[in-house]
């Protein structure tokens, strides 16, 4: 099993683009008219994250799409998660020197677009790629994991529909843009995606466990520490046998907390979360602590600002109280 092919928060397959030909064609056509005009002349850095309205949205997204592809950070002044996640993608996003656009939109004063959208749970990331929107992430998500997302939608612009990006000149804002400094557990946090990437679902699990360690709400290392416990506990196992044991026998709780894993894994959220949730009520002792803690690490793989996370809180409390 491959840690990274995981579906946490409805990442999608970029390679599913509907109405790949007609979206090409458009984009060639906005091209050609712009080449016609002279071409676009190279941005400064600070020019590759903008802040978009709903007034501006066709003009700074939809054009622009036509020759870059364009992440949407949906996000909020009051969403913890969006404050770690947003000035992540703003630093890729420079230091991908043109090759999407990032564009940031408050939820709080854009209601519209975050119905269009269907955002039901922020951050959630989006793109627009020649016109054509794609659901990318929802939640705080690991770097190495939105850099791998990042690559394959820059692919798809490019294999697709012809998107090379934009110019960018690095002096244009009167100097280069400063390296980020190193962190304090950069260096542990970047062996724990190595070991992901490794297969190495225990030394991943002990390096975030070095992170958390010493900064215990760490909120990279939490969601990290989550994931990979949970890809380490059924990475062995055999999800016909899991489902048959759980079928058969609807009171064994490790039967049951093993199939709400392979659940959530799948990518059955609400599935996993009703499972354990249903496990709590009909037990009690030792047995409801175990369901419970699981469906709270559960959460943790999530992430507090889900929907779903907000749910499962509420129909567990009903059951405990």
């Amino acid at each position: 099993m491959q840690p990274r092919n995981m579906s946490m928060s409805g990442v999608v397959d970029l390679a599913a683009v509907k109405a790949a030909g007609e979206a090409k064609a458009k984009a060639e056509q906005v091209r050609a008219e712009a080449a016609r005009q002279g071409g676009s002349a190279a941005v400064p850095p600070s020019a590759l994250v903008i802040d978009v309205d709903e007034a501006g949205f066709e003009r700074d997204v939809l054009q622009r799409s036509a020759e870059v592809p364009v992440v949407l950070d949906f996000w909020a002044e009051w969403c913890e998660p969006c404050k770690q996640l947003g000035p992540l993608l703003e630093r890729l996003a420079v230091e991908y020197n043109g090759r999407f656009l990032l564009a940031k939109i408050d939820v709080d004063a854009n209601q519209m677009l975050m119905q269009q959208f269907g955002i039901q749970g922020i951050p959630a990331v989006f793109a627009v790629v020649a016109g054509q929107a794609l659901p990318l992430f929802q939640g705080a998500v690991p770097e190495g994991q939105i850099r791998e997302t990042l690559d394959q939608l820059i692919q798809i612009g490019e294999e697709r529909f012809g998107l090379t990006g934009i110019a960018v000149d690095a002096d244009a804002d009167g100097s280069a843009p400063a390296a980020r400094p190193a962190g304090p557990y950069d260096a542990l946090l970047e062996a724990a995606m190595s070991a992901l990437d490794a297969g190495d679902l225990a030394g991943a699990v002990q390096a975030y466990k070095n992170v958390l360690a010493d900064d215990p709400a760490h909120p990279e290392a939490k969601l990290g520490l989550a994931q990979a416990e949970l890809l380490q506990r059924v990475q062995d196992l055999d999800p016909g046998v899991v489902r048959k044991n759980a079928a058969d026998n609807p009171s064994d709780v490790a039967a049951q907390i093993a199939a709400a894993d392979l659940d959530l894994v799948g990518g059955h959220v609400q599935d996993a979360f009703g499972r354990l949730v249903e496990t709590v009520r009909r037990t009690a002792g030792e047995d409801r602590d175990a369901a419970r803690l699981r469906l709270l690490e559960l959460f943790e793989v999530i992430g507090a600002d889900d929907p779903r996370v907000t749910a499962g809180r509420q129909a567990l409390a009903r059951v405990l109280f």
